[in-house]
């Protein structure tokens, strides 16, 4: 059992705890994965011009958007937690994980579509940062594919002071995940607080998310700079909005 009096040593930042609940914590909040990854399909289909079926995931988490994506794609995925991913090839044996930065990732070949959803393309924190990594992607792209980015929250949407908590009732889980929003400068602050009951007792730690607050005009002028045409739709699949762009051919 861990102590509540001593949270300094329960911190974590590689989301290594985050991962084991997180599929529980989104069922908890009733994340309709099956309903967004049929919008992303019908997205992909109408702008897609390759010929190919090569898709990957960026950020891709536990897998909950791949392992629907694998009915329609040759699946792939890239995350830098190594147990959201082990989770992840659990939900998708047929599919192939990598452990990577989005930013700087070299897989040495380029895929039809490529997608970054769930607002993980935050997680670069910089606008110097997204402009490399939109490069990188474009890189990726082959002519003709297609990248479907879902932004983060802007500066003006972003709401310090924002109090927000998640309940997770199973019979042999209970989880209270709970933050308050802060900022620094166009830096988002998600210290999530995390009480987690399990028969083996019960544990307490705390989790820092830093996820940049970018601008509709950061996201445009970082398609343009990486050679890619874009579309933005302002409202998306979860109300956040959604960039998608095509690599001419």
């Amino acid at each position: 059992m861990t102590s509540l009096s001593d949270s300094s040593s329960n911190v974590s930042n590689d989301y290594t705890r985050f991962g084991l609940y997180y599929d529980a914590i989104y069922a908890a909040i009733r994340k309709d994965y099956r309903e967004e990854t049929a919008q992303i399909h019908q997205i992909i289909q109408q702008y897609k011009q390759s010929l190919g079926n090569a898709l990957l995931d960026l950020g891709c988490g536990t897998g909950g958007h791949a392992a629907l994506l694998e009915q329609h794609y040759r699946v792939e995925g890239l995350d830098l937690s190594p147990t959201m991913l082990k989770i992840a090839q659990e939900h998708c044996p047929h599919s192939t994980f990598h452990q990577g930065d989005m930013t700087t990732f070299d897989l040495g070949r380029q895929f039809d579509v490529i997608t970054c959803l769930f607002s993980a393309i935050g997680y670069v924190q910089t606008t110097a940062k997204l402009n490399e990594t939109l490069q990188n992607i474009s890189r990726h792209l082959l002519p003709g594919g297609v990248v479907v980015i879902e932004p983060w929250l802007s500066p003006e949407q972003f709401t310090v002071g924002h109090v927000a908590g998640v309940w997770v009732d199973q019979p042999d889980l209970i989880i209270a995940r709970m933050n308050v929003g802060e900022r620094q400068g166009d830096l988002s602050i998600l210290d999530f607080y995390f009480m987690v009951a399990t028969p083996n007792g019960v544990e307490y730690f705390t989790e820092k998310h830093e996820l940049g607050l970018f601008s509709l005009e950061n996201y445009l002028d970082a398609f343009k700079k990486s050679g890619l045409e874009v579309i933005h739709d302002p409202e998306g699949i979860t109300g956040r909005g959604l960039f998608v762009g095509v690599r001419p051919v």
